[in-house]
């Protein structure tokens, strides 16, 4: 079994294991340096603080009010899995979309708006959302293609822009005594997404939608468009090498362009499944970007970069991320889960080296195992 294993071909020579393998090393440890974090700081209930951001919904004994927590957070987990998608995706095609922040929030404010002020139907509105991040997107992209300009750089420029100018924007649609837009139940039913009975499962959340069952659809498109199709081998291609690629026909400036529209189109996807299920309202007077779209890179690089890792590693990141509220504040921040997240995330920086180190290990015992065998043969 040990030399199955171990072989040339085998189990563990597999990148794809070796990323799960990787990937949960780095969340264990990260679970350790946060124990230890957590015990410097107040060591009486360092335990206790964990074993509640591992809980998460399970902290409720009531199995009614458990099952409507995990609803809950199967919905905050599918927009973080299209945030997750649009970093992975860019990556893939070698570009760092660090605005996935700023399109989920451009995404946000154009749903809304069209739910709120136009009082759209909740299809038109997600695809509002779709089609503004993804023209976000596609500048960042634009200034790449033709004027060198670095994604990282115009992308957190954009991310503020985008930020106080939905601000802007819905201030026409928030409520008159307080600093948060208007509820989509009391303005436009036909806003908000449909359940599709899913709420049932969940104890009767109507927060749980049809955007759960899109967000993993969307997943296994964006895997099937990089991986087996001519469009997903020309983006990639164009990312490994821009200039190969002009000389082999493609339109490299085009790619890029198209890379970041879709990108950017994935985080607006994620803030219309999340916003028009009505689960939370828009604070016309915040002055920082919404976590979504930076843990998206986090659950991101955890999912090994891969569409389908990112289903598990979003849904992961949530669960920690939810879990911290529950975590007694006379003792700990509840930003604690968030501490823990990032040196979970970290670590993940670690999975090459780990990769690395795993095959020389494996390429040694393929030569005491070789030599075992020759000199079993001599004898």
């Amino acid at each position: 079994m040990n030399r199955a294993f171990g072989k040339k071909g085998g189990l563990l020579r597999n990148s794809g294991v070796q990323t799960v393998l990787g990937s949960l090393l780095c969340i264990l440890l990260g679970l350790l340096v946060g124990f230890i974090v957590l015990l410097i700081i107040n060591p009486g209930g360092a335990a206790g603080a964990v074993a509640a951001i591992l809980k998460n919904f399970l902290y409720y004994p009531s199995a009614v009010a458990a099952t409507k927590y995990f609803g809950t957070t199967l919905v905050k987990a599918s927009a973080l899995l299209m945030c997750s998608l649009s970093v992975l995706f860019a990556w893939k095609v070698g570009l760092f979309n660090i605005g996935a922040a700023g399109q989920y929030v451009i995404g946000s404010g154009a749903c809304l708006y069209f739910a709120l002020a136009l009082k759209m139907p909740w299809y038109i509105c997600l695809i509002a959302a779709v089609v503004a991040a993804g023209l976000v997107g596609a500048v960042s992209g634009f200034l790449k293609a033709y004027f060198n300009v670095n994604e990282v750089i115009s992308c957190i420029m954009l991310n503020w822009i985008a930020l106080y100018c939905v601000n802007m924007l819905l201030t026409k649609v928030k409520e008159q005594s307080t600093p948060y837009t208007k509820t989509i139940k009391s303005v436009n039913k036909g806003g908000l997404l449909p359940t599709l009975g899913l709420d049932k499962l969940f104890s009767n959340n109507e927060f749980v939608t049809v955007g759960l069952v899109l967000a993993v659809v969307i997943a296994v498109l964006v895997w099937i468009l990089l991986g087996k199709t001519k469009l997903g081998y020309e983006l990639k291609a164009t990312g490994f090498n821009k200039n190969a690629a002009k000389y082999c026909g493609m339109r490299e400036k085009r790619n890029i362009i198209l890379t970041m529209a879709i990108a950017g189109g994935l985080a607006g996807f994620g803030a219309g499944i999340f916003y028009l299920t009505g689960i939370e309202q828009w604070m016309v007077q915040q002055t920082s970007v919404p976590a979504m779209g930076f843990n998206g890179i986090a659950a991101a690089f955890l999912g090994g970069t891969h569409p389908l890792g990112a289903i598990f590693s979003s849904y992961f990141i949530q669960h920690i991320t939810s879990g911290g509220t529950y975590v007694d504040t006379t003792l700990y921040s509840s930003q604690i889960s968030d501490l823990i997240s990032a040196f979970i995330i970290y670590l993940c920086g670690f999975v090459l080296f780990f990769k690395v180190w795993l095959n020389k290990r494996l390429d040694k015992r393929d030569e005491k195992l070789a030599a075992k065998g020759q000199k079993g043969g001599e004898a």
